[in-house]
């Protein structure tokens, strides 16, 4: 038996691709690096909706990560338009609610960010490069293992004492970013330019999201590792 808190991290989806003409899951290695540095299990997630309650009380904690897909059209404030909802979405955000009640700690990174705003009733912009006057092309400013730009941490946030940081290096590698936003939810950094870049929810144990990728910088001392390592500590002490 291990005393290693398990960490459930969502699987991304991709319909064909390189590593497959028919759908498959995937997702990078870096997220489960980080979780077993940071003293957890990992273990990856499908999207079996038969089984998403018997995982969640199974997981000590969880990562929803990061990944390029479209959200349904009312999560961008738009009327719905009976498209059909992207496999991940359809399921994540139930799972994403069904976590929170449960105060399971969770991260979410970049996409995941969003998606647990919008649990909270928050909506997206969908092209903030043509939204939005930004001083950072957020998509493709640097490659994502580089840093791309700086965030500012809001005083007495759960980021700051994280981090410890009132500024912090990130990468960047999203085209979408949160718009309107209800109380509830704190906005604990922002780009130079005002984007949101971190939110967390002070009425649960662990809820925080970033919109860059921290699973890029996991050397001990960086800031974005101490995510994961704060992650695994609130999974590994029950409520």
């Amino acid at each position: 038996m291990t005393n290693r808190p398990l960490i459930g991290i969502l699987l991304d989806y991709e319909t064909s691709g390189s590593f497959s003409k028919r759908p498959h899951y995937a997702l990078r290695t870096a997220y489960f690096d980080a979780v077993w540095k940071a003293g957890g299990l990992p273990v990856g997630m499908p999207y079996i909706e038969d089984a998403r309650s018997d995982y969640l009380s199974a997981l000590d904690g969880l990562i929803v990560p990061g990944g390029f897909y479209p959200f349904p059209a009312e999560v961008y404030g738009h009327p719905a338009n009976g498209e059909a909802v992207h496999p991940r979405y359809a399921f994540e955000r139930t799972l994403m609610i069904d976590a929170l009640q449960r105060d399971l700690p969770t991260l979410g990174i970049c996409a995941g960010m969003q998606v647990m705003a919008v649990a909270r009733g928050a909506t997206v912009y969908d092209d903030i490069a043509k939204e939005l006057d930004c001083a950072v092309d957020h998509l493709n400013e640097k490659p994502a293992e580089e840093p791309a730009h700086t965030v500012t941490v809001a005083n007495g946030t759960r980021l700051h004492q994280i981090t410890g940081l009132s500024e912090i290096a990130v990468n960047t590698a999203h085209n979408e970013a949160l718009r309107d936003i209800p109380e509830g939810i704190v906005v604990s950094a922002r780009a130079p330019d005002g984007i949101v870049e971190a939110i967390e929810l002070p009425d649960r144990r662990f809820a925080i999201g970033v919109q860059w990728h921290p699973e890029f910088f996991i050397e001990d001392g960086d800031p974005n590792f101490k995510l994961f390592t704060h992650l695994v500590q609130n999974a590994g002490t029950k409520p």
